[in-house]
This record gives C-alpha cells, sequence and structure tokens, in this order.
C-alpha cells in the first residue's frame, strides 16, 4: 500500500508519503518470526511527512519513520535556514531498535551467518548536527548528542546479560548513557575511469557525569576503484580503535558485506582494535542463449 498527499497550510505546502507491505509470504514460509502472532510484526514500510516553512521563517522540520520485519528508525530533524558560506545547523532526535547481531550474533552453519540472540539494541539520542560548506571534494559534519542505550529482549524487556551471562552494557545496569562529540570528515573524486574515497570519524564520550561513558573511538574507511577494460578492481581498507570505556556494542565487528563477505555480521570476530583489507574484482557475464525449434 502506497501514498503521497500534500496538504496546504496557509503558504506551506506539507508532503507526506506513507508506504508499506504486509510480508504474508513471510508469515508462510518462516513460522518463526518473532512476535508473529501480532498483525504488525509482518508489516514493513515507511511514514514521511516534510514541512518546508514550519514557523513562517523557512524552517524546515523532516519527520520519517522506517520499518522492518527486526527493526525500526523514527528521525525527527528541524533545520533553520543560515547563509550557505556558514555551518548549517540541524536539531536531531531519533530512536532506533535493530538486533545487535554485530557482537551478540551466534554464529552458526561454519559461520557463514549469524542471528542475533535474542539481544536488541535501542538507541535514542538528542542533539546538534553542523555540516560544515562543502567544498569540491571534501565534506565535514560535526555533532554532539546525547545518548542512551538499551539491550532489549525479543519481546520487549529490558536485559542486562546475554545467553552466554556477559554483560551487554558496559555500566552493567540497563542501559548506557553518554554524550558524544563526533567528527566526520569525507573525500570523494571519481571519474569515467576510477574513484577514490575516504571518511574518517572521531568520537568521544565527554564524562558529563561520573557514571556516563567516557571513551575516545577513531575509524576509518579508504577505498579505490579502477576500470580495467571490462572488468573492474576495488581495494578497501577499513581500521578502527576505542580507547577507555567500551560497551559490547561498540566493538568493531569483523564480517559481513561491508568487510569479509561470505561471513556474517561480526562472526569472524570483535574487538576494540581492528583492521581489514579487501580487494575485489567484478568481471561481466556474457550469456549467449540458442532457441532450437
Amino acid at each position: 500500500m502506497g501514498a503521497q498527499k500534500s496538504i496546504h497550510a496557509g503558504k506551506a505546502k506539507i508532503d507526506v508519503n506513507v508506504d508499506f507491505t504486509h510480508k504474508i509470504c513471510a508469515s508462510m514460509m518462516l513460522p518463526s518470526l518473532r512476535n508473529a502472532g501480532s498483525p504488525l510484526s509482518l508489516v514493513i514500510g515507511s511514514l514521511c511527512i516534510k514541512h518546508p516553512n514550519l514557523f513562517g521563517g523557512s524552517e524546515k522540520l523532516d519527520v520519517s519513520w522506517d520499518k522492518g520485519l527486526y527493526d525500526s528508525n523514527i528521525l525527527v530533524a528541524y533545520r533553520r535556514p543560515r547563509p550557505q558560506w556558514v555551518a548549517q545547523q540541524c536539531f536531531v532526535m531519533q530512536h532506533s531498535l535493530s538486533p545487535e547481531i554485530g557482537v551478540h550474533g551466534i554464529p552458526v552453519d561454519n559461520f557463514s551467518r549469524s542471528g542475533s540472540g535474542g539481544v536488541n539494541l535501542s538507541r535514542f539520542s538528542v542533539g546538534l548536527d553542523l555540516n560544515e560548506p562543502a567544498s569540491s571534494k571534501w565534506s565535514s559534519t560535526t555533532s554532539v548528542k546525547f545518548e542512551n542505550v538499551r539491550l532489549l529482549s525479543d519481546d520487549g524487556r529490558s536485559i542486562t546479560r546475554d545467553l552466554d551471562g556477559f554483560p551487554v552494557t558496559c555500566s552493567g545496569n540497563a542501559h548506557d548513557s553518554m554524550v558524544v562529540l563526533k567528527q566526520e570528515s569525507q573525500y570523494a573524486k571519481a571519474n569515467e575511469h576510477s574513484f577514490s574515497r575516504f571518511t574518517m570519524q572521531i568520537e568521544q564520550g565527554i564524562p558529563v557525569l561520573s557514571k556516563w561513558l567516557i571513551f575516545n573511538r577513531f575509524k576509518f574507511v579508504a577505498s579505490k576503484g579502477i576500470k580495467l577494460g571490462p572488468a573492474f578492481l576495488l581495494t578497501s581498507l577499513t581500521g578502527g580503535s576505542i580507547v577507555g570505556d567500551m560497551a559490547p556494542y561498540q566493538a568493531f565487528a569483523i564480517g559481513g558485506l561491508g568487510s569479509v563477505r561470505g561471513y556474517g555480521e561480526g562472526a569472524v570476530g570483535s574487538g576494540r582494535s581492528c583492521l581489514v583489507a579487501n580487494t575485489e574484482v567484478t568481471l561481466p557475464l556474457v550469456c549467449n542463449c540458442f532457441i532450437v525449434k
């Protein structure tokens, strides 16, 4: 089911987009889906509301909700107009829920995939994003946010330990709280025959209260793609490290499509530091079909 509607409020035009789908096939093929008894458990889709002139001064309000079979994300973003040559400010409030498979997943089938083990990550954050004016190749974003993270079971109850008895939070309580200052810079260059991309993230946990997490987390991703005739060569290098307090869900996970293909997310391993190098060659396949009558 999909719908799009525009509502005129004064001179403002509010855009509303709705797109939901009921996974009937999934209910027949995957009867073990959690909460399968609920009629909403097999509904996936999105809801998006945009207001371009909230208070009459070109303030923009974006509200979006995305729901999958196992995860959901609610985002509220409010932007005030500013000159293009200064940093753009955006007030953001977000709540997400997803299976915590990176660390607490249970590897099966020779580590080819992993399940969440009944551990789900619920993260609530509120804060401010500052987007620096982008150059031709560089872009930079700085944010400061308060985050509250708790781990939930499949039926929505707070948990403090996983199936093996290990704590799922850094504090050992039902939730972790922190104020995070994050700096992210990205470089991108592309032409018809190659592309280069580099991303660097630095996160600092600020000790506003003594019980809140204090850490420094660094991560980088560098990739280079070159077209070699009909083939395409892609090389990437990913690394990172964290110093200070570390909750299990903050660990670097190795495995998955963006890391080591053929393995589930976090199925290879996880820890405070990681370094992963990938090289892939893509070749087009030509299929000649013959019809004999």
